[in-house]
């Protein structure tokens, strides 16, 4: 039987490190399902319109250079917040979710709307100034010339305009584990993860 595990947070809390840890401890499948928000913006940055843009996805466009650029970043919230774009990708992770023997997908509404059955929900957070710390450090090591005040606003708006959608907002579920890595380094923060998920994975 497949086994899904949900793992969501908002930007730079450490659910991508911790998803691919997870998923290669267990040997599950990963998707990073902001690739598929990312790869959107890209392609409406590119002139494309937004549910155009989501509907003509193919896997090629998850592996696009850029897709990391704050520029994207941005983009990405933006179309995300659209009833019709979530829709059209929706199916896209639910069919991913349920393939093979096990599947870990991170992303902002995992657990409460594309995998609410999911058998772990994870939810990943830290403080607005240290996501934006650690965005920071990555950005400017990109050659991004950038400053962390700018960083940091940005955060925040990303936070507000995730969370406060109308259409499947930043959550965590009420089942979920929440694990909070603003005082964690990785290697915790991992080991935390896949103490929760061995905790049902062994009793099913």
């Amino acid at each position: 039987m497949p086994f899904t595990v949900a793992i969501d947070g908002p930007a730079a809390a450490g659910k991508g490190t911790i998803s691919r840890a997870v998923a290669a401890h267990f040997g599950f499948r990963h998707l990073d399902t902001g690739l598929l928000y990312r790869a959107t913006g890209a392609r409406v940055i590119a002139g494309e319109e937004p549910l155009a843009a989501a509907q003509a996805l193919v896997p090629e466009d998850l592996d696009r250079q850029g897709l990391r650029t704050a520029a994207v970043a941005d983009a990405a919230s933006k179309v995300a917040a659209i009833p019709e774009v979530r829709a059209a990708l929706l199916a896209f992770q639910r069919q991913f979710a349920r393939l093979g023997a096990g599947a870990v997908l991170d992303g902002r509404d995992i657990g409460t709307v594309v995998c609410p059955e999911a058998e772990v929900k994870l939810f990943v957070t830290a403080s607005p100034e240290i996501r934006a710390r650690r965005r920071f450090d990555e950005l400017r090591a990109d050659g991004d010339d950038t400053d962390f005040e700018t960083v940091l606003a940005d955060v925040r708006a990303r936070d507000d305009r995730d969370a406060g959608r109308a259409d499947a907002p930043m959550r965590a579920a009420e089942d979920a584990v929440v694990i909070d890595t603003t005082e964690l380094d990785i290697d915790a923060a991992v080991a935390r993860a896949v103490e929760a998920v061995s905790a049902r994975y062994g009793a099913v």
